[in-house]
């Protein structure tokens, strides 16, 4: 076993890894940038991601780099993988936009642009060490399961209602297309 330590040390081999990682991050994200298929733009997105949360355990955050792993790579990447696939191909001309259709939409987007203003602009905002000065893992999780587990309900619902959205429309491109 000596021999071998005395071969190859440990410092040696996490320099090694953490180069394996930062080449793994880096070639993701070329991936992610130069080719022109946007599929391959998403998997080299979560080819990155992967290698950041790599970093994120040669940095000692074990609990950061699995939030990177689910959040990032799990959820978003995923949805952007089922949103092209669901969505028509880009060969196929998109259809005329109907004039009350881009109104409305606009009229909706800048209700709740101007109510999410006035919510923001009238809360009284406090910065977070006067709240609380304990910001530990254990902290945050009885915070995130406890006290804010609505948000977490909340963004799964909009996530299921984008995925139902998606699947519709890609329903009805279909029929039109036919």
């Amino acid at each position: 076993m000596n021999s071998v330590q005395s071969l190859i040390q440990p410092q040696v081999l996490a320099q090694i890894g953490f180069a394996g990682v930062v080449a793994l991050t880096l070639t993701g994200a070329l991936i992610a940038v130069f080719p022109r298929n946007i599929l391959y733009n998403v998997l080299g997105l979560i080819v990155c991601l992967t290698g950041v949360a790599g970093i994120f355990v040669y940095l000692g955050s074990p609990f950061i780099a699995m939030m990177e792993l689910l959040i990032y790579v799990g959820a978003i990447c995923i949805s952007i993988i089922f949103a092209i696939m669901l969505s028509r191909p880009l060969h196929l001309s998109l259809p005329k936009r109907r004039l009350p259709k881009v109104g409305l939409s606009l009229g909706v987007g800048t209700a709740v642009f101007i109510m999410l203003s006035a919510i923001i602009s009238r809360t009284e905002w406090q910065p977070a060490a006067v709240r609380s000065s304990d910001w530990s893992v254990t902290t945050l999780g009885t915070y995130l399961l406890t006290r804010y587990d609505l948000v977490f309900e909340a963004i799964s619902l909009v996530l299921l209602v984008a995925i139902l959205g998606a699947i519709i429309i890609s329903g009805y491109a279909r029929r039109s297309t036919s």
